[in-house]
């Protein structure tokens, strides 16, 4: 499934704070997180993933350190910030409000298919 690219940016940030709220981590085991959150529908570049992290650190919702790993190669750790969290808590509250509407649109929808008999959109 391809999903759309505005679809993709609006949804990226609360994706990415929250998974950096569950413990600092570096850029690819965000990538592999959201793939496996996704069961493997979002799959997410290095040129996406870096620019985002890079302007959340810059807004001040992400702090980075710079870490050796057990393979003896430097990485960027991220980590949220007490500000990163409030900004998080917004948007999980906007996020519920945009999700439940959602589903009450289409519950509608379906209750109107139920009774409509009809499958399509047919002009007057």
């Amino acid at each position: 499934m391809n999903l759309s690219k505005d679809l993709m940016a609006a949804s990226s940030t609360p994706l990415v704070l929250g998974i950096i709220a569950e413990g600092e981590t570096y850029g690819y085991e965000i990538v592999k997180r959201v793939e496996e959150l996704s069961g493997g529908v979002l799959s997410w570049t290095d040129g996406m993933m870096y620019p985002l992290l890079h302007r959340l650190e810059k807004q001040g919702y992400l702090q980075a350190n710079w870490h050796i790993a057990e393979t003896g190669r430097k990485r960027k750790y991220y980590a949220i910030t007490p500000s990163g969290r409030q900004f998080l808590t917004v948007q999980q509250q906007q996020w519920q409000v945009i999700n439940q509407t959602l589903n009450r649109v289409w519950d509608e929808m379906k209750d109107f298919n139920q009774w409509s008999n009809n499958d399509g959109f047919q002009p007057a």
